[in-house]
């Protein structure tokens, strides 16, 4: 690749004032070099030695921000240099410099430009007002970069708030769910106890603490199963979806006849198998029909639906019920999050939210989808 334009001509431009004899010497101590696009000339954090000024073509010069996130801060054209702060301050490169398009540049190497510098003082001011532009210009990304991180360590802080204010709650919840059966199973022992219970109502009694112990059982197995998900790493290996669906649906059918609801199963034809852990997946969808035929109406119905998309199976859980608040759709999986009360009406079982799906889907290559009536997760197919 050549140039179109004298490589005099733009080293003017690039620092006004220089003279034919100041000119001459920079391009003498210069190599003309050609680049194709997407070209990466200056690496960020790295000890290099090359000054750049760009005679045809444009870089892109970005900056890893908060460790994370690269962030576009200028363009350069022909007439523009860079390069020249690491070889002034003999650092690394503050900034990752891309080539745009197919570039043609002057390129020096550090003795090189320590001998420009010397040799010309036009380019020696022009450069140093152009490393006093771009210092101030550092300092306010700089400003900005604190400000931004202040604004999240905020925002992290006021999350944290939030998550310890639905800790406590959750765990009152809890204490409440654990008393009630506790204060009735104990209440029917003691009266066993001081033979209060007539022997013909004996069987009766003997069975209501049976029923009261198992909720307590269900409720312990439910806080180590959340404790054993943070824990424990799933076991990934192929799982029929439809199997696991169906085992969901006949679990969850008992306690839908008790409010006449009913759970309805539809799949479609081949689905593929997805990659998973039976445990954990069967767990998520479980919670997740377990709350829709909680919060459904007597005589209403959940829908269980999977079907084929792409090289995906979807599974989406739908009722009748009331719904999710808008303002609570961004908070269904948070840690400890618990809606247990909605409109005046009070809702039974322990009701664990949406944590437990959304913890699970760590088990299964899943993205969890929901609005006010629906929840969906696409599972990616093994292979």
């Amino acid at each position: 690749m050549t140039t179109s334009r004298a490589p005099g001509e733009i080293v003017q431009r690039a620092f006004p004032g220089t003279s034919p004899e100041e000119v001459a010497t920079l391009v003498a101590n210069s190599q003309l070099r050609s680049y194709p696009a997407e070209t990466i000339l200056c690496h960020e954090k790295a000890l290099e030695e090359t000054f750049y000024l760009i005679l045809e073509g444009e870089v892109e010069v970005t900056r890893v921000i908060n460790d994370r996130e690269a962030r576009l801060i200028t363009k350069f054209g022909p007439g523009e240099y860079f390069g020249e702060m690491a070889l002034v301050q003999s650092a690394p490169r503050a900034a990752t410099v891309k080539a745009l398009t197919p570039l043609v540049v002057l390129e020096m190497d550090k003795d090189a430009f320590d001998r420009v510098l010397r040799s010309s003082s036009s380019v020696s001011w022009a450069m140093v007002r152009e490393i006093g532009r771009r210092l101030s210009e550092n300092d306010q990304m700089t400003i900005d970069d604190l400000r931004m991180r202040t604004s999240e360590l905020a925002l992290a802080y006021r999350k944290l708030a939030e998550q310890e204010m639905a800790r406590r709650e959750f765990l009152a919840n809890i204490a409440r769910q654990l008393r009630t059966p506790l204060i009735a199973a104990g209440g029917y022992l003691q009266l066993i106890q001081k033979a209060g219970i007539p022997p013909k109502n004996l069987n009766i009694a003997l069975e209501t603490i049976s029923r009261q112990v198992g909720q307590i059982a269900a409720l312990v197995n439910d806080i180590l199963f959340l404790q054993e998900m943070d824990l424990i790493l799933g076991k990934f290996e192929p799982l029929d979806m439809l199997e696991i669906a169906h085992n969901v649906a006949d679990k969850c059918t008992q306690r839908a006849r008790k409010k006449s609801v009913r759970v309805r199963l539809e799949a479609d034809p081949g689905l593929l198998p997805v990659l998973g852990d039976a445990k954990h997946l069967e767990r998520a969808l479980t919670v997740l029909v377990d709350n829709a035929v909680k919060f459904s109406p007597n005589g209403g119905r959940v829908e269980v639906r999977l079907r084929k998309e792409g090289e995906q199976v979807v599974v989406s859980v739908s009722d009748q019920g009331i719904g999710i608040q808008s303002e609570t759709l961004q908070r269904i999986f948070d840690r400890f999050y618990h809606r247990n009360r909605s409109s005046g009406q009070v809702f039974g079982a322990s009701a664990w939210g949406w944590r437990s799906p959304n913890r699970s889907s760590s088990s299964i290559k899943a993205g969890w989808k929901y609005t006010a009536s629906r929840v969906r997760a696409a599972l990616s197919r093994c292979g």
